[in-house]
């Protein structure tokens, strides 16, 4: 095998390449054609003499050496911003890239004034970039996990290894159905017919966890609020929504709660950080900034 060290633009088209699942997808982003992203895999490969990936008419996929090799080059790459990081915050200012994801229908929310917190961050620290993504909770925790993420915002009802959870305030999610469903002039609705309607589920959501909202299965099963909702309103499906969210369709009579003694959750949110980096100084800011706009020490 040869002893020399890939070149880091070779390491980060690895990287890209292996996050969009291929050469094709990852063009945009490298702003490469694919016969040059093609070139230069070739090149890493045989720097390292391994066969990292197969491309072909079969699709993308890892070669099992190649996989334990991403995961160390997300690991270098992650270290090298790292130390790009603190060698500005020597210099006393903030650069680089803030990595922040965060979980859908979150901005009408009172209790997350993540726009605030974002217009006063980049204001004070106008030479960082900001990457804003929208994921669900297992992808979020996945993305700080493995260093894609520097910081996320979400509720998670497991919780992964390797992460850490600063709790941040609680949302109230409500039971609903829309005036197209035949429980919505209904009074007096006994719960047991409640749980006998077609209800929808979040993917994320184990058995145990739909189990607790009250359910023993789902008819439908969404990723994101958004499509809860517009399963909702179809009239078809009953379903649990945050009430922030909820509430202008509550106003608009197009949604009602449906026994709210009886069903009725509170999701704890929480931000999450990867252990060992809490200190790092674009990560640091952003979450002190964060923890004082909620008034939390």
């Amino acid at each position: 095998m040869s002893t020399s060290l890939p070149d880091l633009k070779l390491l980060r088209i690895f990287a890209s390449v292996v996050r969009h699942q291929g050469f094709a997808a990852a063009q945009q982003e490298l702003n490469l054609s694919t016969s040059a992203i093609s070139t230069y895999m070739s090149q890493l490969e045989g720097l390292v003499g391994l066969t990292l990936c197969h491309r072909g008419r079969g699709g993308f996929s890892l070669t099992s050496k190649g996989e334990l090799y991403y995961q160390e080059t997300l690991r270098l790459l992650g270290e090298l911003e790292s130390f790009e990081r603190y060698s500005a915050s020597l210099k006393g200012e903030l650069r680089g890239t803030l990595n922040l994801g965060v979980l859908d229908s979150t901005v009408g929310d009172p209790s997350l004034p993540l726009a605030e917190v974002i217009g006063a961050y980049s204001q004070e620290h106008a030479a960082v970039h900001l990457h804003l993504s929208v994921m669900s909770p297992y992808d979020l925790q996945l993305g700080v996990l493995d260093n894609r993420l520097d910081l996320a915002i979400g509720a998670f009802s497991t919780r992964m290894n390797g992460l850490v959870y600063q709790p941040l305030y609680r949302e109230q999610h409500w039971l609903y159905c829309s005036e197209r469903h035949p429980l919505y002039n209904e009074r007096r609705i006994p719960g047991e017919l409640i749980t006998q309607q077609r209800m929808v589920g979040r993917g994320y959501w184990s058995q145990a966890e739909l189990a607790r909202h009250g359910f023993k299965h789902s008819a439908a099963t969404v990723d994101s609020m958004e499509a809860q909702l517009i399963l909702v309103l179809s009239g078809a499906y009953i379903g649990y929504l945050p009430e922030h969210y909820a509430q202008p369709w509550v106003e608009q009579k197009r949604l009602r709660v449906l026994l709210p003694a009886t069903f009725g959750y509170q999701a704890p949110f929480s931000m999450i950080l990867r252990r060992g980096r809490s200190k790092e100084p674009l990560i640091l800011t952003f979450r002190d900034l964060l923890r004082a706009q909620l008034n939390l020490r």
